[in-house]
């Protein structure tokens, strides 16, 4: 890899070990245009969610939301447009933008540390690039979420993730957006409990 031209980029979702579209970041690495570096961990909070389709998205909105968990990869200049290719940065989906991130040991610490902002000068703070919703949808998102965010995208919330090449033709997800009962939005308890009420 072309260490003048690799980008750092933080992975929150999709991407990450063990789930569904990581295999192009094993593809990446096996042709030497990206490597796993740590695991890491927002500096400051962000609103983590999951929209339709199981899809996750980082918002914009700093100091709302938790601190989120995922991986840091060192990534060359083709590898990044494969994967902003992946993620429709043409496409109005999702905006790459840089964030700073800290080392983590998964496991080390409680739910306390996700809640706490570390600060941009944290030990081995470094700045990053992550994938952000694009703003056209990411204030919808806040806001069918119930303004609530995840610490962490889980296998648990892959388990309904619909991958690219297996929606219909010629959709994206944004025709998801006008349907609010789409089933792997995220909402609160209370209004999840008032949609099934009125679907009986």
């Amino acid at each position: 890899m072309d260490l003048d031209r690799t980008a750092l980029v933080f992975v929150y979702g999709t991407l990450k070990r063990r789930f569904p579209n990581h295999s192009l970041l094993a593809d990446l690495a096996a042709a030497g245009d990206a490597s796993f570096l740590t695991f890491a961990r927002t500096a400051r909070r962000f609103p983590l969610v999951i929209g339709p389709l199981s899809i996750p998205f980082l918002l914009r909105l700093p100091g709302f939301g938790r601190r989120v968990d995922g991986e840091l990869y060192a990534v060359s200049s083709r590898g990044l447009s494969r994967l902003d290719e992946l993620e429709g940065t043409t496409r109005g989906h999702y905006d790459r933008i840089p964030l700073v991130v800290v080392p983590f040991t998964p496991g080390a610490d409680g739910d306390e540390a996700r809640d706490s902002e570390e600060g941009e000068d944290a030990p081995g703070a470094v700045t990053a690039e992550a994938y952000f919703a694009h703003p056209s949808i990411g204030d919808d998102l806040w806001r069918r979420c119930g303004e609530r965010g995840l610490g962490s995208y889980t296998e648990d919330d892959a388990s309904g993730y619909v991958p690219p090449k297996d929606r219909p033709a010629g959709t994206t997800f944004l025709g998801e957006w006008t349907d609010i009962d789409s089933p792997r939005v995220v909402l609160p308890v209370e209004i999840v409990e008032v949609k099934k009420f009125q679907l009986q």
